[in-house]
């Protein structure tokens, strides 16, 4: 085998294609994964437009083997490992090139069509550079050729449907007109692979298979470990034993590199990634080489500086209270954002450069910057990157206090000021912010603000977040809400832009009991609250729009209070609200083949349908703005295209990406994406996955009985159909949980789990007052074998062949739902997918066991 380091441009160049062979998986890259990639991408190009020399960033390697080459053929290679990253590079390219067509560069589109994703002399599969596992052919393909239908449902459109979103952000937030050409340049020339390609011979599938079957390897702390220690050979025992041990006894292995990483980070290598560690700190250390008493402070000196980390981590140890309780609020918050500007600050108060009443203040605006920007909804790109320039950045001259405040209200740091705040709390969808510890945190320190005289211990509480006015509410509260609508609006459109606001929402041990009952029995057990945010809520004679934004101008009164905002306290003039960034990012996010409306996306960003319409008439160019249809699915009749466009009539357009219009020009409802799908396509924390509560024998009874005379009552056709179907889900091995809100949902759940990891997969979620069966792909992505795209699309094409169920294949990775009554006559066929998911699922479990 020979190995080489290359750029990608010259890796893919030439008449060649990369073969992704059929043992492979299918692509399976996700959001996260993608940001982290578009980040690097994105501190490239800062750099290089900034004018620092940059060197390459590393990505990892490919390994070929040389395939078959026919005469007049192009050279074929066996792609043996790095398929996901190689897959990911070409569908970045895809996106470049439709966004430079966008932008009506054509010489651009030509360059980078030409050089990287087509071999332009070739035709049928000869013509694609990459060519992808049968499995991901199609819709890679249609990335490639800009068909219609690209950016479909399944990661190949989510990776390509990424990348036309950011850079389509990107160009909106830069400042250089040189941008979009460096991050093409960054593309092409500074990202680096190491190729490695097998000789004639070698056994494919034994290197494929020794790749990847290899042990634990070495992490970047035990690579450090073994550097420092071989330059310690007289010193080496004794600093192992007295400092090295007990510090990796005490934080562990992944603190341990935590801790190496923040070490250089504070040294202000605030550009240092998580692996490059080793790199940095042996290029640090080197000057050092032969002078063990100087690397024998260095290991003191982190060593110290890990028992000050270990303080971050396990707030406890802190010995001053106020500076106690500061981490201890951060650490309840979660996360690690905060942990480089936190080392830092105790490194001040360790040496006596401020002291632990500033540090803790300091700490508090951290907390407050961190809770308005999540309340706000405000993006957390480069979130991490701010804290960890901080360090570097931070005035010295000033108290710590007031230079970390001062560094937070830089501009482009976007702290939100009181008004934004204010907006937020009565607008923005507050149950779809952040995780969930994090909204329930936000709601106690609001309820702690309260200062009660016998405060609840919410340690110990068993608490969870309550929508007053119900997310499935009975008719009484859509009596309630008419009143209260504005002309042209529906109880049901203004019920969806409250239910889910801050105001709206509270902390309860009684969720199961308040669900969706009416206000009169919601303020009976409201009232009885040891909260006074209950009390509050149950003192009103009635719970409409006007208590809840009553309520939430309340809150924001305590929200500034707790979380101080910038310095100023004013929205810069001219900078754009953040709503349009995130309508943006979610028009983007659409696979094709999808419709919203603009109710939906008011919601999602905490707008109102007019100001969204408004928006998107006057920047035409915005991507997907011709998915937003009007209520009842229509084409606005105000839509227009930027001047000059020669685009598509909408409706046309969108029947060629899957859309299906009935006679009269209204969109299917199917193919809809209500506000949840748009924020779930975002990555918002929509639901929380269904609570089950199954007994020793596997089954809740007082919970299947309330299930059945619900089902009864509302749905009493389908009554019989839905018990066979369980009774026969049992008999295939399967068990039956149940919700545990008063509309009692039901799972046929699975165990699928080895000896070695239990693993439960559910097809359906069944609700017997709403009459909806969902099929939960948005979980059965991350479990396998459902987590093959392949796999999924099955379950769906089998549903799909019943009479009366209709899922789009844009919603693979959502909850779409079919009509519980479809049971009534089609039992026996829904039976017949059931025994073939069981079947699937129990076929993988005989290949992981």
């Amino acid at each position: 085998m020979r190995a080489q380091e290359i750029t990608f441009l010259k890796l893919v160049q030439g008449d060649k294609q990369f073969q992704v062979p059929l043992y492979q998986r299918t692509y399976s890259w996700g959001r996260e994964q993608l940001k982290r990639l578009w980040e690097d991408v994105g501190e490239l190009v800062d750099q290089h437009l900034s004018g620092e020399v940059t060197a390459p960033h590393f990505l990892g390697s490919v390994v070929l083997a040389p395939g078959q080459i026919q005469a007049g053929g192009v050279q074929r290679w066996l792609v043996v490992d790095g398929q996901q990253r190689m897959t990911t590079l070409m569908l970045a390219f895809t996106a470049l090139r439709d966004h430079l067509k966008e932008t009506g560069d054509a010489r651009g589109v030509d360059r980078v069509h030409r050089q990287t994703l087509v071999n332009e002399f070739h035709e049928g599969l000869d013509h694609y550079r990459l060519l992808p596992t049968q499995a991901d052919r199609e819709a890679y393909t249609a990335c490639v050729q800009s068909r219609a239908e690209a950016g479909g449902g399944d990661n190949i459109g989510a990776a390509y449907r990424f990348f036309l979103g950011a850079l389509a952000e990107g160009r909106e937030a830069a400042d250089d007109d040189r941008w979009i050409t460096t991050v093409e340049t960054v593309l092409k020339d500074l990202l680096s692979i190491v190729e490695i390609t097998a000789e004639p011979g070698d056994n494919v599938y034994r290197i494929f298979e020794s790749i990847n079957n290899t042990g634990v390897g070495l992490s970047q702390s035990d690579l450090l470990r073994n550097y420092v220690f071989m330059l310690l050979p007289k010193q080496g025992e004794r600093v192992y034993q007295e400092l090295w041990l007990p510090m990796q006894q005490t934080l562990g292995p992944k603190n341990l590199e935590l801790l190496v990483w923040l070490d250089l980070v504070v040294r202000g290598h605030h550009k240092t990634k998580q692996s490059e560690i080793y790199r940095e700190q042996q290029k640090r250390l080197q000057p050092l080489t032969g002078d063990e008493d100087a690397l024998q402070r260095e290991v003191a000196q982190l060593a110290e500086r890990g028992r000050r980390f270990l303080r971050i981590i396990e707030p406890r140890r802190e010995r001053s209270p106020a500076l106690r309780a500061a981490l201890e609020r951060l650490a309840a918050w979660g996360g690690q954002t905060h942990y480089p500007l936190a080392l830092h600050l105790l490194d001040l108060v360790d040496d006596g450069s401020t002291t632990s009443d500033d540090a803790a203040e300091a700490l508090k605006y951290v907390e407050s910057y961190l809770v308005r920007r999540l309340i706000c909804q405000t993006s957390t790109t480069g979130l991490n990157r701010i804290f960890m320039e901080a360090p570097k950045e931070l005035e010295t001259d000033r108290p710590a206090a007031e230079a970390v405040r001062r560094f937070l209200s830089g501009r482009r740091r976007r702290w939100p000021s009181d008004e934004e705040l204010r907006q937020a709390i009565r607008s923005k969808p507050f149950y779809w912010s952040g995780r969930p510890p994090q909204r329930s945190y936000i709601l106690r320190r609001l309820e702690e603000s309260h200062g009660s005289t016998e405060p609840v211990d919410f340690v110990k509480a068993n608490l969870s977040v309550e929508h007053v006015l119900p997310q499935r509410p009975a008719a009484s509260w859509f009596d309630l809400l008419a009143d209260e609508t504005e002309p042209n609006q529906t109880p049901q459109e203004l019920h969806d832009l409250l239910v889910h606001t801050l105001g709206n929402l509270t902390l309860t041990g009684d969720n199961a009991k308040l669900s969706n009952s009416p206000f009169e029995r919601k303020q009976q057990l409201l009232d009885s609250s040891a909260l006074r945010m209950n009390q509050e809520i149950a003192a009103e004679r009635r719970w409409g729009k006007a208590e809840i934004l009553a309520r939430a101008d309340r809150l924001t009164e305590r929200a500034v209070s707790l979380w101080p905002g910038p310095i100023g306290g004013v929205k810069p003039a001219g900078e754009e609200w953040p709503g349009w960034a995130e309508l943006r990012a979610a028009l983007v996010a659409m696979p094709s083949g999808t419709w919203t409306t603009y109710g939906d996306v008011a919601e999602l960003i905490g707008s109102h349908p007019v100001p969204v319409g408004t928006y998107l008439g006057s920047n035409p160019t915005v991507i997907g703005a011709y998915r937003v249809l009007t209520a009842d699915g229509r084409i606005s009749a105000a839509f227009r295209w930027a001047e000059g466009s020669d685009r598509q009539p909408p409706q046309e357009l969108l029947t060629g990406e899957g859309v299906r219009f009935d006679p009269s020009g209204r969109a299917h409802g199917s193919q809809r994406l209500n506000a949840a799908e748009l924020a779930t396509l975002l990555g918002k924390d929509v639901t929380q996955p269904a609570s089950h509560d199954p007994l020793p024998d596997g089954e809740n009874a007082p919970a299947a009985e309330r299930f059945r005379a619900q089902l009864q009552e509302h749905w009493p056709e389908a009554s019989a159909g839905v018990l066979g179907t369980l009774d026969f889900w049992r008999l295939q091995g399967g068990h039956v949980t149940y919700g545990r809100h008063e509309e009692t949902s039901c799972f046929p759940m699975l165990d699928a789990g080895t000896s070695r990891q239990p693993h439960l997969v559910w097809p359906v979620a069944i609700y017997p007052v709403s009459g909806t069966v969902e099929v939960v792909f948005q979980y059965l992505k991350d479990r396998s074998p459902f987590d093959d795209t392949e796999q999924r699309r099955e379950l769906l094409n089998r549903l799909n062949k019943i009479e009366g169920i209709d899922l789009p294949e844009a919603k693979l990775e959502l909850r779409p739902s079919f009509p519980v009554r479809v049971f009534a006559e089609h039992e026996e066929e829904i039976c017949g997918v059931l025994d073939w998911f069981v079947h699937t699922a129990a076929l993988d479990l005989a290949q992981r066991d």
